[in-house]
């Protein structure tokens, strides 16, 4: 899968503010310096596209990218960031959760775990939070550089164990390095197998206008939508804070 252009296309401080709903998304969050930034700007082939910065929990709105004038990057908060105003902090997380549930064009999202960590209860939680939600999502497990492969394969199996607990079938998993520059060709084939769901139209880019996304009737798209490659059930967690 080819991208010929990324272009910033806007930041958004809540769900209303989000661009029309006429491209299919993919959706990237993870903990705070899980290296999203850095993903975001290997998957695009843009150095600087998505900002990195050394400060954990720098991206504070929802920010979008178009990608080869036919689809979008997105890039969400991530969870569990420091240096910010509770009240903030909720308000933040409440815009995220609005944009998952309620997104309609949200055909994936892809959540990030740090490859060099044994499962991390607040990754656990927001694993879990999209099954109960049935929104299609991933697993990708970043920085696979800085660790040795024997460790990675070990937090990998020890984290799908868990899930398992839970999940009837589990997500598709993936390695990636943006330093080594690992693991974007399969990232994009998720996304291209996506997109493969849109029926091609000439009117699917931007800028220009009016666009509009063109999708096959629903009994006819395979198992990508709400509920991708994993069933799990609702469940309470009396003991959580956080509002996933």
């Amino acid at each position: 899968m080819d991208i010929s252009s990324a272009i910033f296309k806007c930041s958004a401080p809540d769900l209303d503010s989000c661009p029309d709903e006429s491209l299919p998304e993919f959706a990237f969050i993870g903990r705070s310096n899980v290296g999203k930034s850095s993903l975001l700007n290997f998957l695009a082939g843009k150095r600087g596209l998505a900002r990195v910065s050394p400060t954990p929990g720098f991206t504070k709105l929802i920010n979008f990218f178009t990608m080869s004038k036919t689809w979008r990057l997105v890039d969400l908060p991530g969870y569990g960031f420091a240096k910010v105003a509770r009240q903030d902090s909720a308000k933040f997380n409440q815009a995220v959760l609005e944009y998952l549930e309620e997104r309609p064009n949200l055909h994936c999202v892809f959540a990030l775990i740090d490859s060099g960590l044994p499962p991390q209860e607040m990754d656990l939680e927001f694993v879990e939070w999209l099954a109960d939600k049935a929104i299609p999502f991933v697993l990708v497990f970043t920085k696979t550089d800085k660790v040795n492969s024997a460790a990675v394969q070990t937090n990998i199996a020890a984290f799908k164990e868990r899930i398992a607990e839970w999940c009837e079938t589990l997500p598709e998993i993936f390695t990636c390095s943006a330093t080594a520059q690992l693991g974007r060709g399969a990232l994009l084939n998720v996304i291209g197998e996506a997109l493969a769901t849109v029926q091609p139209d000439a009117s699917l880019t931007e800028p220009g206008g009016p666009v509009q996304e063109v999708v096959a009737p629903p009994e006819v798209l395979p198992p990508i939508g709400r509920g991708m490659n994993i069933q799990a059930g609702n469940r309470k967690r009396s003991n959580s804070k956080r509002p996933w």
